[in-house]
């Protein structure tokens, strides 16, 4: 029988109700409790990490959590971290860069109401973490009403209901029926693990809306090392009368900032290439494009690489280097 280590780090899943709203009370201890049929799915130990709302997990939580597992990393064949919803798809794109090539599995769980409820998704979500985590799964998941989701794809897309993430520009790894887990796609992790222990969080995001004024652009370029900018549609920059956001980015990346172009669009990606507005940032140094990332793994991608390296040559080629299949069209840079 498997033997997989339950990190707890609060969330929705770990809840209870107070004065002031929900609130993470539970240790990863009492969320077993509720679960007693795990024990004939594997053999569990479980240790509380953190216990916090996602809303507070911060990119030096994400050390703490790749820490924890290094430490146990030899004594256990899986992991299941216990995360709040709303910030899970980010920690889980970021362990994908801080922890890679993994052949053991690394899976996040949680739910959109607490264990305690009456009507919950904890018990089920939570199965259903051990049962991937006991079969094998290499690599980093999260696993959520019934879907197992490649760490780098994973995207919160429901805000109450039970099926809150979906699979973004990338199939479903598996499924959960009836107490079974259905593969799909088979991971290769030779030469892993390798772990890392470095970010960079002077990372931003500007997201474009029609009249954005281009100080906005100016100002978190003078205060981040790298900034995202969601434009619409397949992408670009506008051209509004008396602006000038091609120059001003031009100018910063020649100051040594970085830039990524992406989309707003949840599905199918950019593509600078096709109008004028995002054509003319092509092959602009320091200006790179998120093809079809997630906004949360461009995110943790981006704190991962400027953490190793600050040579503009090697931040490009790490970022259209695939990790966890997180992009798919780097041919087209």
């Amino acid at each position: 029988m498997k033997k997989i280590l339950m990190i707890g780090t609060g969330g929705t899943i770990a809840s209870q109700v107070t004065e002031n709203g929900l609130a993470p009370e539970l240790t990863s201890t009492q969320l077993l409790a509720h679960i007693p049929a795990i024990s004939g799915i594997c053999e569990v130990e479980s240790l509380q990490l953190l216990n916090l709302d996602s809303t507070n997990i911060a990119p030096n939580h994400w050390l703490e959590m790749v820490g924890c597992i290094r430490e146990h990393y030899e004594d256990y064949d899986g992991f299941v971290l216990t995360h709040g919803t709303d910030t899970m798809a980010y920690s889980a794109a970021a362990l994908s860069y801080l922890i890679q090539k993994s052949p053991k599995p690394i899976v996040f769980t949680g739910a959109q109401k607490p264990i305690g409820f009456d009507v919950t998704d904890s018990k089920i979500n939570l199965t259903d973490a051990f049962r991937t985590a006991a079969s094998g799964l290499p690599g980093v998941s999260l696993v959520f009403n019934g879907k197992v989701i490649l760490g780098t794809r994973a995207q919160k897309i429901r805000s109450k209901s039970f099926e809150a993430f979906s699979s973004i520009n990338y199939p479903f790894l598996g499924v959960l029926r009836d107490g079974v887990l259905l593969r799909y796609l088979h991971e290769s992790c030779e030469g892993g693990p390798v772990f890392y222990d470095r970010l960079d969080t002077k990372v931003g995001l500007l997201k474009l809306i029609p009249g954005t004024e281009q100080a906005l652009l100016d100002y978190l370029l003078e205060r981040c090392d790298a900034l995202m900018i969601e434009s619409f549609g397949v992408g670009g920059l506008p051209d509004y009368e008396g602006s000038d956001f091609c120059g001003s980015l031009c100018r910063w990346t020649e100051r040594g900032k970085l830039v990524v172009l992406t989309t707003q669009v949840q599905n199918e990606g950019s593509d600078l290439g096709i109008y004028h507005v995002g054509h003319r940032l092509k092959g602009v140094p320091g200006v790179l494009e998120a093809f079809d990332m997630t906004t949360e793994a461009v995110t943790a991608k981006l704190m991962w690489i400027l953490g190793q390296t600050k040579d503009p040559a090697e931040i490009q080629r790490l970022f259209y280097t695939p990790v966890a299949h997180d992009i798919l069209w780097p041919a087209e840079c």
